[in-house]
């Protein structure tokens, strides 16, 4: 997984006021967690923390809080403001080596279905996936191929196989499936299709009469 820097400080106000003091800089306030350490409350800039959001990737975070060294980590929880839509608030989890960690990663559609090359809408019914893996197989995307996906058939989660990661979602959730659009009739022919016998009508044979 791709890694990108982020500069972050330690939050010393707090309250609504020192909310308000915060937004009025740009600024938004989160926490950095781990399984190893206690919760440091941290601020940073609304432009620095965007990268890490407002992204169809994943990305491990290289954390340094007042300067220090590098703490590598990953966006676990974010809020946003439910009318203006900026980052009000966010998590950050640390990493350990050799420990494995559960998070979302985005879903990628590769490919030209078939179906829809039949006339079907492709339909998206997840775009990110449950995993569990270790930090050094923490994917960017994961990708998914629809090229052999027929008109009226999906992808469920158990068709999915990924090397080194366990993917936690049930096993028959749809993630893609291939539907005709409402309102439109499609004309297909299936070799499953049965033809009726041809019926051939013949006059009485001469030994019948």
């Amino acid at each position: 997984m791709e890694k990108k820097a982020l500069e972050a400080q330690t939050r010393t106000r707090f309250g609504k006021s020192g909310r308000n003091i915060l937004k009025g800089e740009r600024k938004v306030p989160g926490v950095f967690y781990s399984t190893h350490s206690e919760t440091i409350s941290i601020e940073t800039t609304e432009n620095a923390i965007k990268p890490f959001v407002f992204t169809s990737k994943n990305y491990v975070i290289q954390l340094s809080i007042d300067g220090k060294k590098d703490i590598e980590c990953i966006v676990k929880d974010v809020q946003f403001d439910p009318v203006t839509d900026r980052v009000i608030h966010f998590d950050l989890f640390g990493l350990t080596s050799g420990e494995k960690i559960s998070l979302e990663i985005p879903l990628v559609f590769t490919g030209a279905s078939a179906g829809v090359r039949e006339g079907g809408l492709l339909q998206e019914s997840l775009h990110k996936l449950n995993i569990e893996c270790l930090p050094s197989n923490i994917p960017s995307v994961l990708e998914v191929d629809v090229t052999n996906l027929k008109l009226g058939k999906s992808i469920l989660v158990s068709d999915l196989k990924y090397d080194n990661i366990s993917i936690l979602n049930p096993q028959d959730t749809v993630v893609v499936s291939v539907v005709v659009p409402r309102g439109v009739e499609l004309s297909i022919t299936s070799e499953e299709e049965i033809s009726e016998p041809e019926v051939i009508s013949r006059g009485k044979d001469k030994s019948e009469e």
